[in-house]
């Protein structure tokens, strides 16, 4: 059998730290806010800082991990290296199956964006376009994010603005916003928690990263940061803006911001548009970002035999692990076209965050200490992670644990065959 070629680092610390980034804005500004809001109410920025605080838990951990695993994979190679196979399969299949539908979230939320009422076959081309993207090979993927960051976060920060100067919103009795109880503040964070995971593609695509060691903690820690400041500044303008009611009712907040407070005559229209550029490039940010490392965490699973070997193959040119882009690539068209997939949000949280309670249970196991992941910190993580994925939605909880019960089952079956077989 011919031996695989193995990945490129070809990555450095901003490139790293940019994809991070990228992954994480497309879904923070774009899809969650409204969601979240109608949870939480006035109290949304105390659950962005919870969501962050969570995440910062999962991101010391994260690097801690990568700093002594720094390959492909992230989590479930830590977990099977840390606490045994099976803890490991299961953070991998959360993250395939979470992530996977992460994917379809976000090709919808750029078809949406960019061409309202054919909003499938949009996503289906950006899908398509940016799996080519992946093929080309991490630089071109790195490059790509770089760009469409470097256009997004101005737009950002001109509605930031643009929501602080505005008049105040009334607040008006029987609205939609949440009533800022300790349970809506805790499935808010949960929910935000969709936005804040951008972090672990760094981790994923460990493999492809110069000088892992120095530069994967600096690009998680800087790419989190970053992501953090901006959303709480996001939360803070709109709740200034619109209102915990607006805010709920809303299907576009930061586009409402700017057509509300744009001058009279064509600006409108014009700001309109920008945001909604904006919108559709950091979609695009988030896909391009979660089909990498959906891909890398299947390229490890398929070495370990947890996933089909055909998984595992790797371009001798570009050094990219192109059946399973191409495999993610095709599971995400059949579900856009076959799935409400809008609806997948608290699902795919569910599945990421019981990912890092692993991470964080891993972590706690290391001997090496790094000085950002005391060993209190891993247990506040892991328990947070649980608190917040059980404060999801019902019909999220109960259907990701199905989808978990069943790759366990499937996993146990293979095994039990290949013991028969030797």
């Amino acid at each position: 059998m011919t031996e695989q070629p193995g990945l490129r680092r070809a990555m450095g610390g901003f490139d790293a730290t940019t994809v991070g980034v990228g992954a994480m804005i497309g879904a923070g500004a774009f899809v969650v806010f409204s969601p979240a809001g109608a949870a939480a109410g006035a109290l949304l920025p105390v659950a962005v800082v919870i969501a962050g605080f969570v995440a910062y838990c999962n991101a010391a951990a994260t690097a801690s991990l990568a700093v002594r695993y720094p390959s492909s994979g992230g989590t479930y190679v830590y977990g099977r290296e840390q606490l045994g196979p099976w803890p490991g399969f299961l953070a991998g299949w959360g993250f395939v199956t979470g992530k996977l539908a992460s994917c379809a979230a976000m090709a919808l939320t750029f078809g949406l964006y960019a061409a309202p009422g054919a909003e499938k076959a949009a996503a289906v081309a950006a899908v398509v376009g940016l799996t080519v993207v992946n093929l080309l090979g991490v630089t071109r993927t790195a490059v790509a994010t770089r760009v469409i960051v470097s256009l997004v976060v101005p737009v950002l920060a001109f509605v930031i603005v643009v929501a602080f100067t505005a008049p105040a919103a009334p607040s008006t009795a029987g609205g939609s916003g949440g009533s800022g109880g300790a349970a809506g503040v805790l499935q808010a964070a949960a929910l935000l928690f969709f936005a804040f995971a951008g972090y672990a593609r760094i981790a994923t695509m460990g493999e492809e990263v110069r000088e892992p060691r120095r530069n994967i903690p600096r690009a998680i820690f800087g790419a989190l940061g970053f992501t953090l400041v901006l959303y709480v500044l996001l939360a803070l303008s709109l709740l200034h803006a619109l209102g915990p009611e607006a805010l709920a009712d809303s299907t576009a907040p930061l586009r409402d911001v700017v057509d509300a407070e744009a001058p009279p005559g064509g600006a409108a229209g014009v700001l309109g548009t920008v945001v909604t550029v904006a919108a559709a490039l950091a979609s695009l940010g988030a896909l391009l970002a979660l089909i990498a490392g959906v891909g890398r965490t299947s390229l490890a699973m398929a070495r370990t035999g947890d996933l089909p070997s055909a998984l595992s193959r790797i371009s001798r040119r570009f050094a990219v692990p192109w059946v399973a882009d191409v495999a993610t690539a095709a599971v995400v068209v059949v579900l856009l076209l076959a799935t409400d997939v809008l609806t997948v949000v608290g699902f795919s949280s569910f599945g990421v965050l019981v990912y890092y309670a692993i991470a964080n249970i891993a972590a706690f196991t290391l001997a090496d200490r790094q000085w950002y992941a005391p060993r209190w910190l891993n247990a506040v993580g892991a328990a947070a992670c649980l608190v917040l994925a059980f404060t999801l939605p019902a019909t999220s909880v109960l259907t990701m644990l199905a989808v978990l019960a069943a790759g366990v089952a499937v996993r146990a079956a293979v095994l039990v065959r290949r013991r028969r077989r030797d």
